[in-house]
């Protein structure tokens, strides 16, 4: 039995997964913010009440909203700030008496789609969350790579490829650069060009619904697509991946599966259209916590 637990800023989800990937538990709580011993015991008492309910002990794997150093083995860039600079791995597999297997929330996402999702079968997954954040992940013959700087997928903080007039240097990020992929490609981004195009203060998901009655609305979307599609361009170009898989909330945007592709530029004369299929996430909400399950795959 596999067990995963995607440990997120507001709650923490953990599942049973058999070993044909079918949900034998489920669980979730909130979780206890700025308090990382609670954190911990808060992920202890969902790893026991899975595994009474399932009858079995299991494997555990964790995804986290941040990295593990492998210089250090310290938590580092997770916006759950009371991660950072605890020895997570050392300390929550203590308590749980076995090894506990970790990877960023973006990579379990992909590994998730990749094992039995929408990417299933493929060589190469890309996986892309667009949603309050912009996060991806890769994984090649399901196996997530991670690289020596536990980066690799990290396409929310590059700049957006071939700027143009009024995207450079771009609105400042979080990271504390200007111009990344996540302040032009997630939700909160969709929703600031409506209000610069015009149109009121909305959610992402309400300037979809009404786009085809709201020029503005229609425009930033049509915007959206053309940035999506030349910032994925650029990771066919370096990657060409089998596949890319879309989660998060904007996944939910049907036309995106159409025109962003349609849209795509890459490299190579003569131009052909790619072969890298654009799919939206088959396990939605749960291949964060499914994937890190699947952590314990091999």
């Amino acid at each position: 039995m596999r067990i995963g637990v995607d440990l997120g800023g507001t709650k923490i989800e953990a599942i049973a997964l058999g070993a044909d990937g079918y949900e034998l538990a489920r669980r979730r709580m909130p979780t206890p913010r700025h308090d990382y011993r609670g954190t911990m015991e808060a992920i202890a008492s969902l790893v026991t009440e899975i595994e009474r309910s399932a009858g079995a002990r299991g494997t555990v794997g964790v995804g986290i909203p941040g990295t593990i150093s492998p210089v250090t083995g310290l938590v580092k860039n997770a916006n759950s700030t009371w991660l950072n600079g605890q020895h997570l791995s050392k300390d929550l597999s203590a308590i749980l008496e076995r090894p506990v297997r970790f990877a960023n929330d973006a990579n379990c996402f992909a590994l998730s789609e990749a094992i039995d999702g929408a990417g299933a079968g493929a060589p190469v997954v890309f996986g892309v969350i667009l949603g309050t954040g912009c996060g991806g992940g890769i994984v090649v013959n399901q196996q997530v790579l991670v690289g020596p700087n536990a980066i690799a997928g990290e396409w929310g903080h590059n700049p957006l490829p071939r700027p143009r007039e009024g995207e450079w240097p771009g609105p400042p990020c979080y990271c504390g650069k200007t111009g990344c992929l996540e302040v032009f490609l997630s939700g909160p981004a969709l929703a600031r060009d409506y209000v610069e195009a015009g149109g009121s203060e909305l959610d992402a998901a309400a300037i979809v619904a009404r786009h085809a009655d709201d020029p503005a609305a229609a425009a930033v979307l049509s915007l959206h697509e053309e940035r999506l599609a030349r910032a994925l361009s650029a990771i066919i170009n370096i990657l060409d991946p089998d596949v890319i898989v879309l989660g998060g909330g904007l996944s939910n945007i049907e036309r995106l599966y159409t025109n962003v592709p349609a849209l795509w530029d890459t490299f190579g004369e003569p131009r052909e259209t790619p072969r890298t299929r654009l799919v939206r996430a088959k396990h939605g909400d749960s291949s964060g916590v499914r994937g890190a399950a699947w952590l314990w795959a091999t």
